[in-house]
């Protein structure tokens, strides 16, 4: 089985907090994009859509077959928590956090990095969160 490397770009957004919500993710293998998607939430909190988008970029990336993912995202809490830096207070969160970390069971290696809002691949997922909100 070829061991597929990809790198994930996610984003969330929220209008109010809470407020309406969306997601977005971006995956790429070897410099070029194999996917894309984003969505609405309805109703939710910043932190959730942006846990959202993580969940929905992880479960895709699984069928594409990545095996060795890192998961880029300018949310430093999501990414600190999801590297055991921080702790999850937050019951709603927490669930999150408990599925984010039974996908990362499915692939070889995976790892979180912080990335700033101005890296082309988030302002691209910016966008489409953007465009999903109107």
């Amino acid at each position: 089985m070829q061991r597929m490397k990809c790198e994930i770009y996610t984003d969330g957004a929220s209008r109010g907090n809470p407020g309406r919500a969306a997601w977005a993710y971006l995956i790429l293998s070897g410099g070029r994009v194999l996917c894309s998607d984003s969505g609405y939430l309805g109703r939710a909190t910043n932190n959730v859509a942006e846990y959202t988008a993580v969940l929905k970029a992880l479960s895709r990336a699984h069928q594409l077959g990545c095996r060795q993912v890192v998961v880029y995202s300018d949310s430093q809490l999501v990414v600190r928590q999801l590297r055991g830096e921080y702790a999850v207070r937050k019951k709603h969160l927490r669930e999150l956090h408990a599925r984010v970390l039974k996908l990362a069971d499915r692939f070889e290696s995976l790892s979180f990095s912080h990335t700033r809002r101005s890296n082309r691949y988030v302002e691209e997922c910016d966008r489409m969160c953007n465009a999903v909100l109107g």
